[in-house]
């Protein structure tokens, strides 16, 4: 996807979680620099991570930085009843395995990790920062849907 002279690479790929439900998952890498830091998109209720959030991941990815994201559990192109999410310990653990497995790949183990949500994705991030407090260097909460 060319963006202005600089050049974002998009790419799409479906996973296996350890429930065996196929969830699809996308990503925004500059493809002339290596990324500033990694970023891990989180979305709300009833939207997906390559539409909803499409915006944010080119953004950020112009901005230098490489852009995750992972469509819920009954959410976009991902298994399960649409809407409808039995267990959200299992979402958290789905966003869990995947984001620490693509941190723990050799050309990502220096770089910085950010967990990024919107609305629901909020309440998702939040649960991911309580469940390793010191793996992540920082979290990014637009309209977070958190009880204060």
């Amino acid at each position: 996807m060319a963006q202005g002279s600089e050049i974002i690479k998009y790419e799409e790929e479906f996973i296996q979680n350890s429930r065996g439900l196929k969830l699809f998952t996308c990503r925004w890498i500059p493809a002339n620099q290596d990324p500033k830091a990694l970023i891990f998109l989180c979305h709300g209720y009833a939207m997906e991570c390559s539409i909803s959030m499409k915006g944010t991941g080119i953004q950020l990815a112009k901005a230098g930085y490489a852009v995750y994201g992972i469509d819920l559990e009954g959410h976009g192109k991902s298994s399960g009843l649409q809407g409808y999410i039995p267990s959200f310990e299992n979402i958290v653990n789905d966003c869990d395995e995947h984001f620490t497995n693509i941190c723990e790949r050799n050309e990502n183990e220096k770089k910085k990790r950010f967990i990024f949500g919107e609305s629901m994705g909020g309440a998702l991030v939040l649960l991911l920062h309580r469940k390793k407090p010191t793996y992540w260097d920082g979290a990014i909460l637009v309209a977070p849907m958190c009880k204060v």
